[in-house]
């Protein structure tokens, strides 16, 4: 079962440096949005990187296709993502390999985010989900073409973990369901040209 964990922290930070990292981007910007206004303050999630067409000048607030990646509104949306973060960031950023593990990471949340630009004019957007959901599109590709290379276990995870992402973005509220729709299809659409090797299930240690 590839997303169970059995390390130790710092074994987990050891084998999983870009995830940590990400994960503590993350934490460091929620505590400044909440020590400078609140999470869930629309001006102060715009003026850290949020995406808000209405006031956004062209080429200079293109930085903030990747700022927002690292905003969250509230303290249960950075539970959620957090939560995915640990669960399954790690087994692709082993078999990926760090570094193109992270271009993977930016270049979903990335899409999630220039989708999320273009059909959402007037809607203030933050959040890892971009990146998240490219996961799930990875996870899609997994099982629809190397199969074989998942054990029975985790493939059942992935199929339930897939069906609750969908219910979740169409059924919830105030979700950014182009986000989410970009950052899966990147990460459907680039996980054969990022994969590294994929040999034999891969193992958690």
């Amino acid at each position: 079962m590839i997303f169970l964990r059995y390390e130790s922290f710092r074994g987990f930070l050891k084998l999983y440096p870009v995830t940590s990292a990400l994960i503590s981007a993350n934490l460091i910007m929620f505590i400044l949005t909440m020590l400078n206004g609140g999470s869930t303050n629309p001006e102060t999630l715009y003026r850290f990187g949020a995406l808000y067409p209405p006031l956004m000048d062209g080429m200079s607030d293109m930085w903030r296709l990747v700022g927002a990646m690292f905003l969250h509104a509230g303290f249960d949306h950075l539970l959620f993502n957090m939560f995915a973060l640990v669960v399954f960031a790690p087994p692709l950023e082993r078999v990926f390999g760090s570094m193109r593990y992270g271009i993977f990471y930016f270049l979903c949340g990335i899409a999630g985010s220039v989708l999320s630009l273009t059909m959402l004019a007037n809607v203030l957007s933050v959040g890892a989900s971009g990146a998240i959901y490219g996961f799930y599109g990875a996870y899609l590709y997994l099982i629809l073409f190397r199969k074989q290379a998942l054990d029975p276990s985790s493939r059942k995870t992935i199929q339930i973990i897939l069906g609750i992402g969908i219910v979740y973005s169409i059924i919830v509220p105030q979700v950014n369901i182009w986000g989410h729709l970009g950052g899966f299809i990147a990460g459907f659409l680039l996980f054969p040209s990022f994969i590294r090797r994929l040999k034999k299930p891969p193992q958690s240690g």
